[in-house]
């Protein structure tokens, strides 16, 4: 089914008048020459410019990535208010194989396409999309994050993101086990890629196991070479969720990880990890807390990354940028309690806390 523009009727609803929608604003941006389709979503300024990743991915259909598009730019408002930064929410999407499709031609016609917004967006790497890549879009868009060093970039924005996500698990074992150490505890890591093999160093650092899998057997062998103690590996997901005596499940790929399959056999007692929208629908929060099982959300421990590539547009300074990402475990610990005092899942308390500081800036803009 359709509109009168021939866009999906169930995108457009969700753009305007779901609980996941209230976007400012959506741009689809083509150009023919390269090859470039894109989806930049906009959900938020009300902190400030919106700033999130563009990511690159073979999508099934038109569709299916304007939603991702929409569902990712929501996850960047709660995100960046969550971390303190005056910046709002916003993704984009390159549909396309990065493998087969990425160009510089392409890359440059992004470029110009964020150019145009007028720094209402501010773009970074995502999945599908790497430091080099910012370099070639930043040709073309001054409004571009996660360049370079040589370039007057910060460099590799993955390196805080798993900083924080680690800060999260400490603050989650804290919660659970009133003591942050990780050492001889069992960490599932779904995901060895730009941010997963951070995350194994930090955890191995401080004597903890690591069961690790990836679609990618080379991402795998690469971090059984780096750590041949300590490290093993599952063939898939599947056989991950349920490891005997797993304590921590780190999902550090793509989203919906925690849906109706998974969370009935999950054997770990703690959800922390780096991939974005990790909850599959509304609910299945509720059905982590059922089972008794502690999530640190998604967007809350993952923030590292973000506070990187933010801080790059002021000048960047890595050691500023690391005791940023450190308070993602006060941030962490504050969300549990808020969710215990409330009586609701700590999903729940980091939205209220998130919408709270949203909802006090546009107060103050109608205020002026």
């Amino acid at each position: 089914m359709t509109d009168v523009t021939g866009a999906p009727a169930d995108v457009l609803h969700t753009l305007f008048h779901s609980d996941q929608g209230g976007h400012e604003q959506v741009v689809l941006c083509q150009d023919r020459a390269s090859g470039l389709k894109a989806v930049i979503a906009i959900h938020s300024t009300a902190l400030g410019p919106a700033l999130g990743g563009t990511r690159f991915y073979p999508y099934a259909t038109e569709a299916e990535a304007v939603a991702d598009a929409l569902n990712l730019a929501r996850g960047m408002s709660y995100k960046n208010a969550m971390a303190g930064l005056d910046h709002g929410g916003g993704k984009a999407v390159i549909i396309g194989d990065p493998e087969r499709d990425k160009t510089e031609e392409l890359l440059l016609a992004y470029g110009r396409m964020v150019a145009s917004l007028g720094g209402r967006y501010v773009t970074a790497c995502d999945v599908g999309t790497y430091v080099a890549d910012m370099d070639v879009v930043a040709r073309e868009c001054r409004w571009t994050t996660g360049r370079s060093p040589e370039n007057g970039g910060a460099g590799d924005s993955s390196v805080l993101t798993a900083f924080g996500v680690y800060q999260g698990m400490r603050a989650s074992a804290q919660a659970l086990w009133g003591d942050p150490s990780l050492r001889g505890r069992k960490v599932g890591i779904a995901g060895v890629g730009k941010v997963g093999h951070h995350l194994v160093r930090h955890l191995r650092e401080e004597g903890a196991e690591v069961v690790v899998t990836d679609v990618r057997t080379d991402a795998v062998q690469r971090i059984l070479e780096q750590y041949p103690a300590g490290v093993t590996a599952v063939a898939d997901t599947e056989a991950l969720i349920r490891v005997e005596g797993l304590d921590i499940y780190a999902p550090c790929a793509l989203g919906g990880a925690l849906n109706d399959d998974t969370v009935p056999v999950l054997t770990a007692k703690v959800v922390c990890g780096a991939a974005n929208n990790q909850l599959a629908h509304p609910g299945v929060e509720k059905d982590l807390a059922d089972r008794g099982i502690l999530y640190a959300p998604d967007y809350v421990v993952n923030a590292g990354g973000v506070i990187q590539v933010a801080d790059e547009l002021h000048g960047f300074d890595f050691d500023r940028c690391k005791a940023k990402a450190a308070r993602i475990f006060d941030t962490t610990l504050a969300i549990f309690a808020r969710a215990k005092e409330d009586g609701i899942p700590p999903a729940a308390a980091a939205d209220r806390i998130a919408e709270q500081r949203m909802a006090d800036a546009r107060a103050s803009h109608a205020a002026r």
